[in-house]
């Protein structure tokens, strides 16, 4: 039950992203910084990591630049229901709920938890 309401919930689940170059990621001293911006400051890591593999701000330029784009990526997510009726959402936290309470009370009775 707890199974397949998780399933049924979570394929309900829409997810929209609407990140882009031009995406406005963060703002620094009020000018934004766009993932365009961040991908450069990447890029530059990147040359100077190849050109001498033991310099710090290459490395702190790429780490930083890859941080930025990844939590960019992230923070761009839109998660949304799709419209369905309340009989079907009903059903579906019945299932999920009620499955919970069964695997909950299993856990309880277990003879594990008995000394």
């Amino acid at each position: 039950m707890m199974t397949g309401g998780g399933y049924l919930f979570l394929d309900a689940i829409q997810i929209v992203n609407h990140f882009s170059f031009g995406y406005r990621m963060f703002n620094v001293g009020g000018i934004p910084l766009t993932s365009g911006l961040v991908l450069i400051q990447t890029i530059f890591g990147i040359g100077i990591i190849f050109y001498n593999g033991r310099n710090p701000i290459g490395w702190l330029l790429f780490m930083g630049g890859l941080a930025m784009l990844a939590f960019g990526v992230i923070s761009s997510i839109d998660f949304r229901m799709r419209q369905m009726s309340a009989f079907e959402l009903l059903i579906i936290l019945v299932l999920f709920v009620g499955g919970l309470g069964l695997f909950l009370r299993s856990l309880k009775n277990s003879s594990l938890n008995q000394v």
